[in-house]
């Protein structure tokens, strides 16, 4: 998006290229990044091979399945694509206009980040290295150098940990139509999809659970007791090609700019991955910043880089409220109250009965419009 503005960027990654088209991540894409996506010219193959996404079905135990069809209430379609393939298709618009990537970096250090000349250090090859810029975008994680780089007397995060994680699986099988969130006495589940051969599901598990205790057979079990007796007859199991465990958690950093560093993506907030919002919430990151900077860069006009970090995190603090209501609305939770236990089931029931309330959570799951997008 830079280089369309006609500025320049170098990208520094700490892994190589082969291991960051590995790695498994999401592909519940909001409207808003399916539209971005295109926009760009990067939604050729996404409109080939991603799956259409029209809403949610949610499966509460001892209760009828119901459908959230966020078509019907805003209009608009999300798409299943894996975020690994847009990763493929990011690295292959980069290399077709030569934008430099360099990639198994190690001891990056940000620097003079309130000056009018930062620079960063780095080393590569055993080499120590200096890049002179104009501004920092710091899109390396939560465990990454720039939220670090912020000092602790500015930076304010906030926390909620979740007493459970998931446990998911990937296999080479055909999905199971819809998404699905499954409520059961048993611990949540979830069911989703890649793409037309490539299936995603996850169940709660315990935080001290070992990838090791459960093999393939264990989880397609525990999977399917916690699904509706149609759909767990419907589901295609088949070996796991990835398998892994995940803490939930919400985190935000404020504030999301510092100086010439402007944070984006996981480097500023976590999200539990129950609202599908952690990718889509770092695409429209990464809107705000590049309109933050062509706008500067270009007419020396800071209306829109004054505003990054308050615009940015509206949009954040909506995703978080909407996952974490998701999350404790279907999940089980250690030594629950009674009381809270039933008030949870009303409020499902409210859901199931309110088209208002139904068409609300369709809003926030297609996600929010991108301000001024």
């Amino acid at each position: 998006m830079l280089h369309r503005d006609g500025i320049d960027s170098l990208v520094l990654e700490r892994q190589s290229r082969a291991h960051v088209l590995e790695r498994i991540r999401a592909g519940v894409l909001e409207a808003g990044t399916v539209d971005l996506l295109r926009a760009i010219g990067l939604g050729e193959r996404m409109d080939r091979e991603g799956h259409p996404h029209d809403g949610s079905a949610i499966a509460w135990e001892g209760k009828p399945r119901f459908f959230i069809d966020t078509k019907k209430y805003t209009g608009k379609r999300m798409m299943a694509y894996g975020q690994t393939e847009i990763t493929k298709d990011l690295y292959a618009a980069r290399d077709a206009v030569g934008g430099p990537i360099i990639d198994e970096v190690s001891n990056v250090a940000l620097h003079a980040l309130t000056s009018s000349k930062p620079y960063v250090t780095y080393e590569k090859e055993g080499q120590s290295r200096r890049i002179d810029c104009d501004y920092v975008a710091g899109c390396d994680g939560y465990h990454g150098v720039s939220r670090a780089s912020i000092p602790s007397d500015v930076l304010r995060t906030f926390e909620r940990s979740y007493p459970f994680g998931w446990l998911g699986i990937m296999s080479e099988t055909p999905p199971y139509p819809d998404l699905c969130y499954c409520y059961h006495s048993r611990g949540f589940a979830l069911a989703s999809m890649r793409n037309p051969m490539l299936s995603r599901y996850y169940i709660q598990c315990d935080l001290d659970a070992r990838i090791e205790d459960w093999p393939d057979d264990r989880f397609w079990e525990e999977l399917k007791a916690r699904c509706p007796k149609d759909m767990a007859d419907s589901i295609v199991v088949g070996p796991s090609i990835e398998k892994s465990i995940a803490p939930l958690r919400s985190v935000v950093a404020e504030p999301m700019r510092y100086g010439c560093l402007l944070l984006a993506g996981d480097a500023a907030h976590i999200v539990p991955p129950t609202g599908a919002k952690g990718l889509n919430l770092a695409v429209s990151d990464v809107f705000y910043l590049t309109r933050a900077l062509t706008e500067t860069l270009k007419s020396s006009r800071t209306h829109h880089l004054d505003r990054y970090s308050e615009t940015a995190l509206r949009r954040v603090w909506n995703a978080e409220r909407m996952s974490w209501w998701l999350t404790m609305l279907i999940h089980q939770f250690p030594d629950e109250p009674p009381f809270e236990r039933r008030l949870r089931e009303n409020q499902f029931d409210y859901l199931h009965v309110s088209e208002h309330v139904q068409a609300s959570l369709a809003e926030q799951y297609v996600g929010l419009p991108f301000e001024g997008y």
